[in-house]
């Protein structure tokens, strides 16, 4: 989660949620929706940001991460937060400044934009970011 002021993008706060192995897929897409709304709560978000689905070759692990995403704009459609969707390369893009950059190099200007002392882990929570941070900018360019 990061802030926009001006055009400086602050770091606001990062995280993964994580569902217990062998709950059943309807427990852990409501655990999921719970604990995001949880979190919509107690940051008060205006505006949101998503990458864009890519299905690579693991077609199954894609569809499980639909359906994680389904359940992500259903809670923030319920607070009426809209939704800045980023393919991939617009965000290498507006973090990087190169539409081919690698995950380490993502990953590094991520926590050089937001002044941290180490790369925000899991690797997850480093894209999100990078999605946030990316959002954000051109939100601010849109005003």
């Amino acid at each position: 989660m990061v802030d926009c002021v001006g055009s400086k993008v602050k770091y606001i706060a990062h995280g993964c949620i994580e569902t217990k192995a062998g709950l059943p897929k309807e427990e852990r897409l409501l655990f999921i929706f719970n604990s995001f709304t949880k979190i919509l709560r107690k940051y008060l978000p205006t505006e949101s940001a998503m990458e864009n689905l890519f299905f690579g070759k693991n077609v199954t692990s894609a569809i499980s991460v639909a359906e994680a995403r389904g359940v992500l704009l259903i809670a923030l459609s319920k607070k009426e937060i809209p939704v800045l969707e980023l393919n991939p390369n617009a965000i290498k893009q507006g973090v990087v400044g190169v539409s081919r950059a690698d995950k380490n190099q993502v990953q590094e200007m991520v926590r050089l934009i937001l002044g941290l002392k180490e790369i925000p882990k899991p690797d997850h929570a480093s894209d999100a970011l990078g999605a946030a941070i990316c959002a954000a900018h051109q939100i601010a360019n849109n005003k």
